[in-house]
Protein backbone atom coordinates (compact mmCIF):
# COMPACT_ATOMS: atom_id res chain seq x y z
CA UNK A 1 0.00 0.00 0.00
CA UNK A 2 1.76 3.29 -1.23
CA UNK A 3 1.73 5.85 1.73
CA UNK A 4 3.05 10.00 1.18
CA UNK A 5 6.14 10.27 2.68
CA UNK A 6 4.96 12.48 5.72
CA UNK A 7 2.64 9.52 6.96
CA UNK A 8 5.72 7.49 7.96
CA UNK A 9 5.42 6.45 11.87
CA UNK A 10 7.72 4.75 14.24
CA UNK A 11 7.18 0.89 13.76
CA UNK A 12 5.74 1.33 10.16
CA UNK A 13 7.51 -1.31 7.98
CA UNK A 14 8.38 0.03 4.24
CA UNK A 15 9.49 -1.07 1.09
CA UNK A 16 12.69 0.81 0.26
CA UNK A 17 15.51 0.05 -2.21
CA UNK A 18 14.02 -3.84 -2.21
CA UNK A 19 14.36 -3.87 1.04
CA UNK A 20 12.30 -4.20 4.53
CA UNK A 21 12.93 -1.56 6.93
CA UNK A 22 10.89 -0.20 10.26
CA UNK A 23 10.85 3.24 10.80
CA UNK A 24 13.00 3.48 14.07
CA UNK A 25 12.72 7.46 14.54
CA UNK A 26 10.79 9.93 12.56
CA UNK A 27 11.19 13.88 12.07
CA UNK A 28 9.03 16.28 10.06
CA UNK A 29 10.96 19.29 8.95
CA UNK A 30 9.38 22.43 6.92
CA UNK A 31 12.57 24.60 6.26
CA UNK A 32 12.28 28.23 5.87
CA UNK A 33 13.61 28.03 2.16
CA UNK A 34 13.03 24.76 0.12
CA UNK A 35 10.52 22.11 0.44
CA UNK A 36 9.59 20.22 3.00
CA UNK A 37 10.57 16.63 3.98
CA UNK A 38 10.92 13.82 6.49
CA UNK A 39 13.99 12.61 7.93
CA UNK A 40 13.40 9.10 9.15
CA UNK A 41 16.07 6.59 10.83
CA UNK A 42 15.33 2.99 9.39
CA UNK A 43 16.16 -0.26 10.39
CA UNK A 44 16.89 -3.42 8.39
CA UNK A 45 14.49 -5.68 9.06
CA UNK A 46 16.73 -8.83 7.83
CA UNK A 47 20.44 -8.03 9.25
CA UNK A 48 19.58 -4.88 11.29
CA UNK A 49 21.49 -2.10 9.26
CA UNK A 50 20.42 1.25 9.73
CA UNK A 51 19.90 4.26 7.32
CA UNK A 52 19.16 7.67 7.43
CA UNK A 53 16.94 8.80 4.60
CA UNK A 54 14.94 11.90 3.56
CA UNK A 55 12.21 11.82 1.98
CA UNK A 56 10.33 14.70 0.23
CA UNK A 57 7.02 15.58 1.63
CA UNK A 58 5.42 14.93 -2.22
CA UNK A 59 7.18 10.71 -2.28
CA UNK A 60 5.40 8.20 -1.74
CA UNK A 61 6.72 4.86 0.00
CA UNK A 62 5.88 1.43 0.00
CA UNK A 63 4.15 0.55 3.46
CA UNK A 64 4.11 -3.34 4.11
CA UNK A 65 1.43 -5.52 6.32
CA UNK A 66 3.36 -7.67 7.85
CA UNK A 67 1.34 -11.27 8.90
CA UNK A 68 1.44 -12.50 12.62
CA UNK A 69 0.90 -15.65 13.21
CA UNK A 70 1.10 -18.08 16.15
CA UNK A 71 3.02 -21.08 16.20
CA UNK A 72 4.04 -23.84 18.84
CA UNK A 73 7.56 -23.94 19.07
CA UNK A 74 8.34 -28.08 19.18
CA UNK A 75 12.17 -28.82 18.98
CA UNK A 76 15.60 -27.80 18.70
CA UNK A 77 17.21 -29.68 15.00
CA UNK A 78 20.77 -29.27 15.27
CA UNK A 79 20.73 -25.40 14.38
CA UNK A 80 17.37 -25.21 13.60
CA UNK A 81 14.39 -24.54 15.79
CA UNK A 82 11.13 -26.65 14.52
CA UNK A 83 7.65 -24.35 14.60
CA UNK A 84 4.29 -26.03 14.10
CA UNK A 85 1.90 -23.46 12.40
CA UNK A 86 -1.31 -23.30 14.61
CA UNK A 87 -3.95 -22.95 11.62
CA UNK A 88 -2.71 -25.22 9.15
CA UNK A 89 -0.41 -27.71 11.27
CA UNK A 90 2.48 -26.87 9.04
CA UNK A 91 5.85 -27.54 10.55
CA UNK A 92 8.74 -24.42 9.59
CA UNK A 93 12.32 -24.88 10.11
CA UNK A 94 13.78 -21.31 11.46
CA UNK A 95 17.27 -20.91 12.16
CA UNK A 96 18.46 -20.59 15.63
CA UNK A 97 20.85 -17.41 14.42
CA UNK A 98 17.63 -15.54 13.50
CA UNK A 99 16.39 -15.96 16.83
CA UNK A 100 18.87 -14.76 18.55
CA UNK A 101 20.14 -14.81 22.38
CA UNK A 102 16.36 -15.39 22.55
CA UNK A 103 16.37 -18.84 21.70
CA UNK A 104 17.20 -19.56 25.34
CA UNK A 105 13.83 -19.19 26.82
CA UNK A 106 12.16 -21.15 24.10
CA UNK A 107 10.21 -23.86 26.26
CA UNK A 108 8.42 -27.24 24.88
CA UNK A 109 5.08 -25.95 23.48
CA UNK A 110 5.35 -22.45 24.19
CA UNK A 111 3.23 -20.46 21.99
CA UNK A 112 5.43 -17.70 19.29
CA UNK A 113 4.01 -15.03 17.40
CA UNK A 114 5.99 -15.10 13.77
CA UNK A 115 6.04 -12.27 11.55
CA UNK A 116 5.75 -13.31 7.88
CA UNK A 117 6.39 -11.53 5.11
CA UNK A 118 5.00 -13.21 1.73
CA UNK A 119 5.69 -16.69 3.49
CA UNK A 120 9.14 -15.88 4.57
CA UNK A 121 9.66 -15.21 8.57
CA UNK A 122 11.07 -11.50 9.35
CA UNK A 123 10.75 -12.16 13.23
CA UNK A 124 10.01 -14.08 16.13
CA UNK A 125 8.07 -12.69 19.25
CA UNK A 126 8.24 -14.76 22.37
CA UNK A 127 6.20 -14.57 25.50
CA UNK A 128 6.83 -11.67 27.40
CA UNK A 129 8.01 -13.40 30.53
CA UNK A 130 8.63 -17.10 30.89
CA UNK A 131 8.96 -19.11 34.45
CA UNK A 132 12.36 -21.17 35.45
CA UNK A 133 14.17 -22.83 38.09
CA UNK A 134 17.29 -21.59 39.53
CA UNK A 135 19.69 -24.12 38.95
CA UNK A 136 22.95 -22.40 40.93
CA UNK A 137 22.78 -19.58 43.45
CA UNK A 138 25.18 -18.23 46.18
CA UNK A 139 23.64 -19.01 49.51
CA UNK A 140 22.36 -16.65 51.57
CA UNK A 141 23.87 -14.59 54.13
CA UNK A 142 22.67 -13.61 56.93
CA UNK A 143 21.58 -9.91 57.52
CA UNK A 144 22.31 -9.30 53.59
CA UNK A 145 18.64 -9.05 52.97
CA UNK A 146 18.38 -6.13 54.33
CA UNK A 147 19.83 -4.17 51.27
CA UNK A 148 18.51 -3.98 47.84
CA UNK A 149 21.51 -5.97 46.39
CA UNK A 150 21.38 -8.57 43.66
CA UNK A 151 23.41 -11.90 43.66
CA UNK A 152 24.49 -13.69 40.75
CA UNK A 153 22.39 -16.48 39.96
CA UNK A 154 22.47 -19.54 36.64
CA UNK A 155 18.68 -20.76 35.72
CA UNK A 156 18.11 -24.29 34.59
CA UNK A 157 18.51 -23.04 30.44
CA UNK A 158 22.13 -21.80 31.51
CA UNK A 159 21.56 -18.68 31.30
CA UNK A 160 23.23 -15.75 34.17
CA UNK A 161 20.84 -13.28 35.55
CA UNK A 162 21.06 -11.46 38.73
CA UNK A 163 18.29 -12.17 41.35
CA UNK A 164 17.55 -10.65 44.73
CA UNK A 165 19.36 -12.01 47.96
CA UNK A 166 16.81 -13.99 49.24
CA UNK A 167 16.44 -16.46 46.00
CA UNK A 168 17.95 -19.89 46.60
CA UNK A 169 18.81 -22.58 43.94
CA UNK A 170 15.43 -24.50 43.26
CA UNK A 171 13.17 -21.61 43.59
CA UNK A 172 11.26 -20.77 40.35
CA UNK A 173 11.26 -17.22 39.07
CA UNK A 174 9.78 -15.31 36.60
CA UNK A 175 12.15 -13.73 33.91
CA UNK A 176 11.47 -11.06 31.20
CA UNK A 177 12.47 -12.42 27.77
CA UNK A 178 13.37 -9.51 26.21
CA UNK A 179 16.63 -8.44 28.17
CA UNK A 180 16.75 -11.34 30.45
CA UNK A 181 15.98 -9.62 33.63
CA UNK A 182 14.52 -11.20 37.12
CA UNK A 183 10.71 -9.98 37.49
CA UNK A 184 9.41 -11.61 40.65
CA UNK A 185 9.73 -15.18 42.51
CA UNK A 186 6.76 -17.28 40.72
CA UNK A 187 3.91 -18.15 42.74
CA UNK A 188 3.18 -22.32 41.98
Amino acid sequence: MKISAIEIRIGNVILHEGKLWVAVKTEHTQPGKGGAYMQVELKNLIDGTKLNERFRSAENVERVHLDQMPFQYLYADGDDLVFMDQNTFDQMNVSKNFVGDAAAYLQDNMIVELCMYEGTPISVKLPDTVTLAIAEADPVVKGQTATSSFKPAILENGVKIMVPPHIESGTRVVVRTADGTYVERAKD
